[in-house]
């Protein structure tokens, strides 16, 4: 009896484990890849973001997503007429598995320099084992992948005259990271240009445990500083084009319906960029406050 019983348990948690590891089905489906800026991208998947910053020198990838996404990526660039081997560096939002686990793949092709912001170097080297939720079925494991240079918040990436900045936003993994960039958007007049902002993430589940209760430690000790500072970073930033790790944060398809109309000016979205920010942090002081009221009970 007790050996049917085990059998059991290990067989929901084998079905706990691929429930969780079977992707969002938006998370796979291709889109056409179009421009957002004289030299930015979209080449990603329905959900899953991924951007190609085009220069003279070379090219650069932000996200490298699913181990299945780099052929979906690489169709996409080269849909625009551009090389895939130009891709000269890799950058990415996050360090979990839908940003992450890609990597190996589009550095083996492209022999691009992977770039990672500290506080994700070692997820990123060890295939997500060192991530703080680690073990955990929502955090599926990858190929590592080496760290060519390790980031830190406002440095900043810089190729053919094109430059990004990097923001550390962390909370939803350490070394979460917003990037910025300005450029000039198509059917604007000539010699303006707009500032771009593309959210790293500013989720989190259940598992997130921001104060510590019996049985329970603090996820990673300053979590929850870490949030606060990201939600003061994020509000501070200029934002005229709003973009994201994922589609559903910036309204992405519902933003498509009207590019044929509209062209990348769909994407300026000062407001909508402030609510996003707003709502990510009212959710997160919520959850804080009921944490809080558990743990003092």
């Amino acid at each position: 009896m007790r050996a049917f019983i085990s059998c059991v348990l290990l067989l929901l948690f084998c079905a706990s484990i691929l429930a969780h590891a079977e992707p969002d089905p938006s998370w796979t489906t291709p889109i056409a890849p179009f421009r957002i800026a004289d030299d930015l991208y979209y080449v990603g998947s329905q959900e899953l973001a991924s951007y190609l910053v085009v220069t003279p020198k070379g090219n650069i990838l932000i996200n490298a997503n699913l181990a299945t996404s780099p052929s979906q990526i690489r169709a996409s660039v080269q849909k625009l007429g551009l090389r895939w081997t130009d891709v000269k560096i890799l950058l990415n939002s996050q360090a979990h598995y839908d940003h992450m686990a890609g990597a190996a793949e589009v550095i083996r092709q492209t022999h691009a320099k992977n770039m990672v912001m500290e506080g994700d170097v070692s997820v990123v080297e060890t295939g997500a084992r060192t991530d703080f939720l680690s073990p955990s079925p929502n955090i599926l494991t990858y190929t590592p992948v080496h760290v060519d240079r390790i980031l830190h918040d406002e440095d900043t990436v810089s190729l053919g005259g094109v430059v990004l900045t990097a923001h550390k936003t962390a909370g939803h993994t350490r070394g979460c990271t917003t990037w910025t960039m300005r450029s000039h958007l198509p059917g604007e007049p000539a010699g303006t240009s707009r500032n771009i902002v593309i959210v790293g993430g500013t989720s989190f589940w259940s598992e997130y445990h921001f104060v510590a209760t019996p049985g329970h430690a603090v996820s990673y000790p300053g979590i929850v500083q870490d949030f606060q500072h990201t939600f003061a970073v994020l509000r501070d930033l200029p934002c005229d084009v709003f973009l994201g790790a994922h589609g559903q944060y910036f309204d992405m398809l519902t933003k498509l319906g009207r590019y044929p109309q509209d062209g990348p000016r769909v994407f300026i979205g000062p407001a909508g960029y402030k609510d996003f920010v707003a709502g990510a942090q009212k959710t997160f002081e919520q959850e804080l406050a009921k944490q809080q009221a558990t743990a003092a009970r």
